[in-house]
């Protein structure tokens, strides 16, 4: 066995890296047996492993960004930190690179013709990252979100296809709006800075710089640039390069690429911002597009790629049968109607070239007359425009298309619109020649009013839910919405708005961001910030919550003296499942569905529902048992269904039964009437929604009764009610913290000792010590309206006069609930 190597960084390159000679690629050991599939391995094959180097070239996928300590970049000036690419020491040998080398990013697949990608310094880190990448969070956002995931090509950039810029000619690419604020003297300082700022920074053709000009983001990119030694164009340094670089052709030759860098000498020329003046310049600016709708990218590509095969724009697939007619329902504001208007654009940029396809509007509110068979001709009208266009492609948008066709079909003419609706469809449908080329594109609110025939297969074809969004959707949506808006909210801040705004659909978000900028706009017209958007917030409410929404009383667990393990328990079930769910999902462990707090009158267990309101920041719904009975047959188990609907909605969410024994009952044994009383239908309905078919995702119930003994035991049973927590009177500590808190801020005597207090209320609830508080400033104010101080004998008064009211008996029937449990 030889002896081990004194150097460490050869022992760790021999071990971690495998040079395979029929290929001539170096490849991470840990990868050895698998290479034999792929061998020989070529950058142009797309199978994988990916990450390799060959020919003084690192093959990697994407790059990962990360924060640096000050000590690791203490060698690096601070303008240089963005301009940095970080790779292992060995790969960095194996590729013959040196520190603080130029090296060349680009994207594997591209032609080695085409002057794209990235110039960075490199930097090394240590050996065990191996072939993985990293840059600075900065860099990776702004230059990064379109090369990520991407399989990248890494190597030295050839000294012979970069020369010195003379002079460099830039675009603004912010919005019009933004641009035509900056004067032409603070033009020509944005052009003098880029010249120290930019120095020794190397780009190409079409490259973006983005620059930070007195807190205003400016983004500029390379429109033309001239040499430095001589006034050509840049098509003759194109040239010039590929002359030098043929000059030079080895073996090793890598890039023919032209860049520039930028030295002291080099000038900067700024495009100036026109104004927008004709009509079509300003129509195009209401114009919908990819870009100003958020969270919702895997349904429009599913909406687009079914569209481009029904208008014919992509071939369809031997054997595939074409969707000509899709339904998007949800609640209102979600974004459907967002999303036919982004068709509407997509239809007409991809057809333009060649035959511009046709856009037909149908607003269901004006196809309705007082006329027999007129409704059914305006429907039929717009639909025989389309068959007409023939071989032009033709789009149809269908808003509330519930209202066409309905479910509940009230009158004759319903009827008639209804089956005039769906014998569209099925011509629609058909193979009929006229009916090529043409795509439907219906939206509703309400597909439960939607007449179930239109939803079967070969009509309505493809349904897409537009649900509220979730987290990481509502961050999409609100950056979409603040891309035209001056702010400093960065992107940490978006996140933590993003989590509280539980239930907002996008429309909501739109009107919070609007509220926003109108008070930052007041406030001194300055940019939007995050205690604006915060400020907001107490007088923008979720939509879909408006009709059950009850504002958060300001409880907080530090208001509640005692009930340590009630707290804990409500924590785990509440706030653990959305502040761990990777350790819920790891250990196979679900949330808690519902926890049920008993215990006698007065011990808080409505205030802790009040805190869990306010602390948790979610969506609470408060439901009193009797307000879901109603005289109407059908109605009170609606009531119930239309809670836990509501709850699922916007979720994540907490539904409070407060007094559930109300509703909760346990049910009779036999007899006539069982089973057919209200509260029995109230109750199964109950059960059907904690633990039925239809799972309660992301929804907890939380109930509170001084009578367990009278709810029924399916409701008790793990599943529905999984925590039952027994909520006592305080005990000597739990009565201390009480006292503590209701006596804060009533100014005391001193011979008023909170210790005697604690021991004289033994067998008082929280609600009673809480009267005895009162009781004893109502007393000192009593006497005089000038005094300053609660003396011990207002305290000696109210004791005597409040007196603990919880029955022995109820408390041994608790007891003896707990033990038979």
């Amino acid at each position: 066995m030889p002896p081990k190597s004194s150097n460490k960084k050869s022992v760790t390159s021999t071990v971690t890296w495998y040079h395979c000679e029929l290929c001539n690629v170096h490849i991470i050991s840990k990868d050895r047996e698998a290479h034999g599939n792929y061998c020989p391995i070529s950058p142009n094959t797309n199978t994988e492993p990916l990450e390799f180097i060959q020919n003084d070239s690192l093959y990697t996928v994407g790059a990962a960004k990360r924060t640096f300590s000050i000590e690791e970049l203490k060698d690096v000036p601070e303008k240089y930190v963005n301009n940095l690419l970080f790779i292992s020491e060995g790969a960095m040998k194996l590729t013959h690179l040196h520190i603080g080398q130029r090296v060349l990013i680009r994207p594997a697949n591209v032609s080695e013709t085409e002057t794209v990608g990235l110039v960075r310094l490199v930097w090394p880190i240590p050996e065990r990252f191996l072939t993985t990448i990293y840059v600075s969070e900065g860099d990776y956002k702004l230059h990064w979100p379109e090369m990520k995931e991407k399989a990248l090509k890494i190597n030295a950039l050839p000294p012979s296809c970069v020369s010195v810029a003379k002079s460099i000619r830039l675009r603004l690419t912010n919005t019009v709006s933004d641009t035509m604020e900056l004067v032409e003297a603070q033009l020509k300082d944005v052009e003098r800075l880029l010249k120290f700022e930019m120095k020794r920074f190397i780009f190409t053709k079409g490259s973006r710089i983005f620059m930070d000009f007195f807190n205003r983001e400016l983004t500029l990119q390379v429109v033309s640039w001239s040499s430095f030694s001589d006034s050509a164009t840049v098509e003759e340094t194109v040239e010039k390069c590929l002359a030098q670089s043929l000059e030079r052709l080895s073996l090793h030759s890598e890039s023919d690429d032209t860049f520039f860098e930028v030295t002291t000498g080099t000038s900067f020329e700024i495009e100036r911002p026109k104004p927008v003046e004709s009509d079509e310049n300003h129509a195009n600016i209401n114009v919908v597009s990819k870009m100003h709708i958020g969270g919702l990218d895997k349904q429009i590509d599913i909406i687009e790629e079914a569209m481009d095969m029904a208008l014919g724009i992509r071939a369809v697939p031997a054997g595939v049968k074409v969707s000509r007619a899709f339904l998007l329902h949800g609640p209102t504001g979600c974004g459907k109607s967002l999303i036919c208007e982004v068709m509407c654009t997509l239809a007409g940029e991809k057809t333009a070239k060649s035959i511009k396809a046709e856009i037909i509007r149908i607003n269901t509110s004006e196809l309705f007359s007082k006329f027999l068979g007129e409704t059914e001709k305006n429907l039929k009208i717009h639909f025989d425009k389309a068959f007409e266009n023939y071989p032009r492609p033709t789009l149809i948008i269908i808003e509330d298309v519930h209202n066409v066709c309905p479910k509940h079909e009230s009158n004759e003419m319903s009827k008639r619109v209804g089956a005039s609706f769906l014998s569209i469809l099925d011509v629609l449908n058909s193979r009929k020649r006229e009916a090529q080329h043409i795509f439907v594109l219906a939206s509703t609110s309400q597909i439960d009013a939607l007449n179930p025939s239109a939803r079967r297969c070969g009509r309505l074809d493809c349904e897409i839910e537009i649900g509220a969004p979730t987290p990481k959707q509502r961050e999409a949506i609100i950056h979409c919405l603040l891309q035209n808006t001056t702010h400093t909210l960065s992107t940490e801040d978006v996140k933590s708005v993003a989590q509280i705004l539980h239930g907002f659909v996008g429309a909501d978000i739109a009107n919070l961001i609007y509220a926003a900028a109108l008070r930052a706009l007041k406030d001194g017209n300055r940019s939007l910030n995050l205690q604006d958007l915060h400020a907001s917030l107490t007088h923008v409410k979720p939509s879909a919550m408006r009709e059950v929404l009850i504002e958060n009383p300001n409880v907080h667990w530090s208001d509640i003296g005692g009930q340590a393990e009630l707290k804990l328990k409500l924590k785990q079930a509440i706030e653990w499942p959305l502040l761990h769910p990777d350790k819920f999902e790891r250990l196979g462990l679900k949330p808690p569905r519902g926890i049920l707090m008993f215990g006698p009158p007065g011990c808080s267990k409505t205030m802790i529902a009040k805190a869990l309101a306010t602390e948790s920041q979610l969506n609470f719904l408060s439901i009193k048992g009797p307000e879901l009975f109603s005289m109407w047959v059908g109605e009170s188990e609606r009531a119930v269904r239309e809670v836990f609907r509501k709850a699922r909605q916007v979720a994540p969410s907490i539904v409070f039964f407060d007094e559930i024994d109300a509703i909760g009952g346990e049910r009779s044994e036999g007899g006539s009437n069982s089973g057919t009383s209200v509260k029995e239908r109230v109750l199964t309905q109950l059960l059907t929604e904690m633990d039925g078919v239809e799972a309660l995702e992301n929804v907890t119930v939380v109930a509170a009764t001084n009578r367990p003994d009278m709810i029924d035991k399916a409701l008790l049973r793990p599943g529905r009610f999984d925590r039952i927590v027994y909520v006592g009177l305080p005990n000597a500590e739990a009565r201390q913290e009480i006292f503590r808190i209701k006596l804060l801020s009533m100014p005391l005597a001193d011979d008023v000792l909170v210790d005697a207090l604690v021991q004289r209320t033994e067998g008082y609830s929280g609600a009673e010590i809480q009267a005895v508080c009162q009781e004893a400033a109502l007393k000192c104010l009593e006497e005089s309206f000038e005094a300053e101080r609660v003396s011990w004998t207002h305290f000696e008064y109210a004791l005597n006069t409040v007196q603990p009211r919880t029955n022995p008996e109820l408390l041994e029937l608790y007891d003896k609930y707990t033990k038979q449990r």
